[in-house]
Parts: C-alpha cells; sequence; structure tokens
C-alpha cells in the first residue's frame, strides 16, 4: 500500500466538491420544487446550471494552465 498523500489530497478534494455539488443540486432543487412547485424547481435547475457555466470555465482554464506549467518543467 502506498502513502501518496498528495493523490489522496486530491481525491479526498473532488470528492467533497461533488458531494457538495450533488446536495446543492438534489436536495436544494428538491426544496424548492417541493415548496414552490415543478415551475420554480426548474427555474432553479436552470439558474444552478447557470451558476455551473462560469465555475466549470475557470476549472477548466486553470486546468489547462496546470498542464502547461508542468509540461514547461
Amino acid at each position: 500500500m502506498s502513502r501518496d498523500l498528495r493523490k489522496y489530497t486530491k481525491q479526498t478534494e473532488t470528492r467533497l466538491i461533488f458531494g457538495f455539488l450533488l446536495l446543492v443540486f438534489l436536495v436544494g432543487d428538491g426544496l424548492i420544487f417541493y415548496f414552490y412547485g415543478p415551475g420554480a424547481g426548474l427555474m432553479g435547475l436552470v439558474c444552478l446550471g447557470g451558476m455551473m457555466v462560469p465555475v466549470l470555465l475557470v476549472v477548466f482554464f486553470l486546468w489547462i494552465a496546470e498542464k502547461v506549467v508542468k509540461s514547461n518543467q
């Protein structure tokens, strides 16, 4: 068994981020749907999806920057 703590940290951070997003989308939008109805639930999904676009763009550009820096070393 290896003790690669960097790999463990990256894996843990990834799981935490996916868990947070799952919680926001399922529980958050589920509560909107439950209390306000299907129209508001759909609008909640649209807003959450719109929120994800800039976040994913930032993550994508940071990933590209990391690849470029690692290839230049």
